[in-house]
């Protein structure tokens, strides 16, 4: 049976990750700060850490190779925050705290999780989430942008460092995708309206577009994928389109 580790498992992205994982037959280790907002499965094992820092991450990785008798074969660090603001508006506790949220949990979670697997000769399977705003300039993202454009560096030097050890590493890099986190972004049709028409396909994305992507990028479908972020943006990077004058 495949095991996977989900960090910032009560969010919701990881929730869908979750639960489209368990339909495929794959056994959980879900960590999470907050257990009692979790939606976990009798199944699966609940590990309470703070990935943010090496003492949690490193928790978190010795719980589940405990129950699992090996380290996970996969791992999905969907834990992270998003700080939106203008940079003057932008605190230093609150860039500090997109920094850890971010950039700090992913450093650590790989700290904790990439030698366990080497150690072990398994190979297995990374997954990290960055952002549309680390591959390109949008408004009021600057503390996000930073903390995410380290995971995206991240993403690249663990895959050259672990490829010969079989651990694939990759991200997905979403849009505005619809999740608790999010809500108050998509509060009212006028804004979800101006938010949709910001992306070439027509709407925001949901959680469940991020689970189906990231359950491939976890799985041995993908066994020839590494060093890759992934955009999941409804083509908000890549593509513009043509606009006729009214």
């Amino acid at each position: 049976m495949p095991t996977c580790l989900i960090t910032g498992a009560s969010g919701g992205v990881a929730t869908a990750l979750a639960s489209r994982l368990r339909d495929a037959g794959w056994r959980l280790a879900l960590v999470t700060r907050q257990p009692d907002k979790l939606e976990a499965d009798p199944a699966d094992l609940v590990i309470e850490a703070d990935v943010s820092t090496a003492a949690g991450a490193d928790h978190a990785l010795s719980a589940a190779e405990g129950a699992f008798g090996s380290p996970p074969m996969a791992l999905a660090h969907c834990a992270g925050a998003v700080v939106l603001g203008s940079l003057p508006r932008t605190t230093e506790a609150m860039y500090r705290d997109c920094l850890a949220a971010n950039l700090d949990s992913a450093f650590f979670v790989a700290q904790a999780y990439a030698p366990r697997v080497h150690k072990a000769g398994q190979g297995g399977s990374l997954l990290f989430f960055s952002s549309v705003a680390a591959g390109m300039g949008v408004a009021n993202h600057a503390a996000i942008a930073a903390a995410k454009g380290g995971v995206e560096g991240l993403v690249r030097a663990l895959a050259a460092d672990y490829s010969a050890s079989g651990l694939r590493v990759n991200a997905i890099a979403p849009g505005l995708m619809r999740t608790p986190a999010t809500a108050r972004l998509l509060s009212n049709e006028a804004s979800v309206k101006s938010i949709k028409a910001q992306y070439p396909l027509g709407r925001h994305g949901e959680a469940e577009d991020a689970a189906a992507l990231g359950a491939f990028l976890l799985s041995e479908d993908a066994a020839w994928v590494t060093g890759q972020v992934v955009a999941l943006d409804g083509g908000f990077q890549a593509v513009r389109p043509m606009v006729r004058a009214g």
